[in-house]
């Protein structure tokens, strides 16, 4: 097995994957198919794959909202990590993608919890607000970078009091802490990241797993 972040020493993340990592065998076949993806960069690596499971685990999440789904990792995770009346809401924009996330969601028996979206996240996520549905318990954006300030606004608002919100590649490969670097994304991802920090409604954390993840959870109302 082999790790996705560039900045950590490769022997550290493999012996963290081969120590610890305890993957269900169809998200192992997904992750080795993905692996021949011209954009495999885009999935999550499996030790940040189980870190999840473990949040969601230990809050107790039976609801969870996805922003960026890819082949499915992430959300085959999830499914997994959830109770049987476990729900996930997953959004992408491409059929072609998601097609193989179905395939996987379909083999390990998790499809029946996922309701896959294809479209815009942002309309996605205002029909469900509009809806007035229930809150989740956990949240994790992991798609275009240049609207990641809008998706974390929205899933806040949608997390209920002392769910998660999870974003991913919050350290681009390291460019966020290079001043010289000042594209739009990295950029976006430097704001968002001061932005949560300084956010009075949020405990936060950033943890340099895979390409840097920052988790945050919603206080409670006072």
């Amino acid at each position: 097995m082999t790790g996705k972040s560039s900045f950590i020493d490769p022997a550290v993340q493999a012996y963290v994957i081969d120590s610890v990592v305890r993957e269900h065998p169809v998200l192992r076949e997904l992750r080795e198919e993905t692996a021949r993806h011209p954009k495999v960069r885009m999935q999550i690596g499996p030790e940040q794959g189980q870190l999840m499971q473990l949040l969601a685990r230990t809050i107790g999440a039976r609801r969870y909202l996805e922003i960026g789904v890819f082949t499915g990792y992430s959300s085959l995770a999830m499914a997994l990590a959830l109770p049987a009346d476990g729900y996930v809401l997953a959004c992408d924009v491409s059929e072609e993608f998601t097609a193989v996330a179905r395939r996987y969601w379909q083999r390990a028996g998790v499809s029946e919890k996922i309701d896959l979206r294809i479209g815009p996240a942002l309309e996605t996520l205002a029909r469900v607000r509009a809806a007035g549905i229930e809150p989740f318990d956990m949240a994790f954006i992991d798609a275009d970078k240049l609207n990641v300030d809008r998706y974390y606004d929205a899933a806040v608002e949608l997390l209920r009091p002392g769910g998660l919100l999870l974003i991913d590649n919050v350290l681009w490969d390291g460019a966020v802490a290079d001043p010289a670097i000042q594209d739009s994304e990295t950029q976006a991802l430097r704001e968002v990241v001061r932005k949560a920090a300084g956010d009075g409604r949020l405990d936060v954390a950033l943890v340099p797993v895979c390409d840097g993840v920052l988790i945050a959870r919603k206080r409670p109302a006072l």
